[in-house]
C-alpha cells in the first residue's frame, strides 16, 4: 500500500480566471496612463523651484496639462476595475482580508480622485476671470504653485493607501499560489516600501529625492504582474 499523500487541486472559478485577465490588462492599462500623467504631461511642465517658470509652461501648453488631468481620471476609474478584479481573484482565499485591501485600494482612488480639484484650481486661477485680476502676476504664480504643490501632498496621502492595499493583495497572492511566489513576494516589498517612504516623506520632506527610487520596485512587480496574468493567467496550486 502506497504512503505517499493524496495529493488535490485547488480549483478556480471561471469568473476567476477571467478576473485575473482583466486584471492583468488594467495593470498594464493604469501604468501607462498613469505614467504619460505624472512623467510627460507634469514633469514636462512643473519647474520645482520656480512658480513663475511653471505656471508660464501651464499656461503655454494648457491642453497638455488638461491632457494630463483627464489621463489620471482614466487612470483612478481603471483601479477601480483592477481592484473589483482582485477581489474577485482573491476573495477565496481570505474574503476579509480581500475587502480590506480593497477598500484602501478604493480610498486610495478617491484621494487622488478629490486631488484633481487641485488642477482644476489652478486652471481657473490661470483664466480671465473677473476674480483673477484681484492678483497681480506674482500672486497668481504662487498661488497656482500652491495648488501644484498640494497635487503632490494629496498623492503621498493616496499613496500610503495604496502600498497598505497592494500590500495585502500581494499577501494573498504570495498564499494562493496562482502566481509565482517570487514575485508575490517583490509585490509584499515593494508595496510595503511604498506606503513607508510616502509616510517617512511627510515627517522629513527633505526625502522627497527618494520617490522616484523606491517607486521602481512596484513599478517592476506591477508590469511583471500584469503581463503575467494577461498571458499566462492563474493556475491552481497542487495541495497536499
Amino acid at each position: 500500500m502506497s504512503t505517499r499523500p493524496e495529493l488535490k487541486l485547488r480549483t478556480l472559478a471561471p469568473a476567476q480566471h477571467t478576473a485575473a485577465r482583466v486584471a492583468g490588462f488594467s495593470y498594464l492599462f493604469t501604468l501607462a496612463s498613469a505614467n504619460f500623467a505624472e512623467f510627460y504631461a507634469r514633469s514636462r511642465l512643473i519647474v520645482d523651484a520656480d512658480a513663475v517658470q511653471t505656471v508660464r509652461n501651464v499656461a503655454a501648453h494648457e491642453r497638455l496639462f488638461r491632457l494630463g488631468t483627464v489621463s489620471d481620471l482614466i487612470t483612478f476609474a481603471a483601479v477601480v476595475v483592477l481592484v473589483l478584479s482582485l477581489y474577485v481573484v482573491l476573495e477565496p482565499i481570505n474574503r476579509n482580508l480581500a475587502l480590506l485591501a480593497a477598500f484602501w485600494r478604493l480610498a486610495e482612488c478617491a484621494i487622488f480622485a478629490v486631488i484633481m480639484l487641485n488642477d482644476f484650481a489652478v486652471l481657473q486661477l490661470l483664466s480671465d476671470a473677473d476674480y483673477s485680476r484681484a492678483f497681480d502676476t506674482l500672486q497668481l504664480s504662487a498661488l497656482a504653485r500652491l495648488f501644484i504643490s498640494l497635487h503632490g501632498v494629496g498623492y503621498l496621502i493616496a499613496l500610503v493607501f495604496f502600498g497598505l492595499g497592494s500590500t495585502v493583495f500581494a499577501y494573498l497572492w504570495f498564499k494562493s499560489g496562482y502566481i509565482p511566489r517570487a514575485l508575490a513576494a517583490l509585490g509584499i516589498f515593494s508595496s510595503l516600501l511604498v506606503a513607508i517612504i510616502s509616510l517617512a516623506i511627510m515627517v522629513y520632506p527633505s526625502l522627497t529625492a527618494v520617490v522616484l527610487p523606491a517607486m521602481a520596485p512596484i513599478g517592476i512587480f506591477e508590469l511583471t504582474l500584469g503581463l503575467w496574468l494577461l498571458v499566462r493567467g492563474v493556475h491552481a496550486p497542487i495541495l497536499e
